[in-house]
């Protein structure tokens, strides 16, 4: 841990309300992430509202990390959360598809992205370590692989199960973005 400066009432309210943003930011993520996947499955009538709904979450992200980091870095985190977004959209198609070369693509693809993401966050805050977040961006995807294979083959039970890992794994990921913060700015 690290020495806490004299807390104040006002700053457990920044603290808590900052936690609960990122946290709704990387529920979003997941739970949109889910939606689509389903919807791609299914074949359901609503995948472009779900598409335009998923890919309003990195500008979402963008805009909460903006305060700290300025428009630029801003605007780069969302070009990686949205190349994140649409790579898994290209490999879930592919595998619904059953193009395994394509799958195999998206997949370097993808992970090649996540390395993008890991160096790009610990080079804007240094308690944000890149291994830690490669480390937990490559579990993110597994398990999101993991789910919509599950979801394309039927298993719905593993389906959901594994939802609430990746939904669970989400919130660490929240709760590290905001500690990262915290000690960052000292706040």
């Amino acid at each position: 841990m690290y020495p806490m400066k004299h807390q104040t009432y006002q700053d457990c309210d920044y603290r808590i309300g900052l936690t609960n943003l990122f946290r709704k930011l990387w529920e979003q993520h997941v739970t949109w992430t889910r939606s689509f996947i389903i919807s791609t499955a299914a074949d359901l009538g609503d995948l472009q509202p779900v598409t335009q709904r998923l890919l309003r979450n990195p500008g979402d992200f963008a805009n909460a990390l903006q305060q700290y980091y300025g428009a630029q870095n801003a605007e780069r985190i969302s070009q990686l959360l949205t190349e994140h977004l649409t790579i898994a959209a290209q490999l879930v198609n592919a595998a619904k598809q059953g193009d395994a070369g394509g799958v195999e693509t998206y997949r370097d693809q993808w992970y090649e992205n996540a390395d993008e993401i890991a160096a790009f966050l610990a080079a804007i805050n240094p308690y944000w370590n890149e291994e830690m977040w490669r480390n937990m961006l490559y579990d993110h995807l597994q398990m999101t692989e993991d789910e919509a294979v599950d979801r394309l083959n039927g298993q719905y039970a593993s389906d959901i199960a594994l939802y609430d890992e990746i939904e669970e794994q989400g919130l660490n990921m929240a709760d590290a973005m905001t500690e990262g913060i915290i000690r960052q700015f000292g706040l």
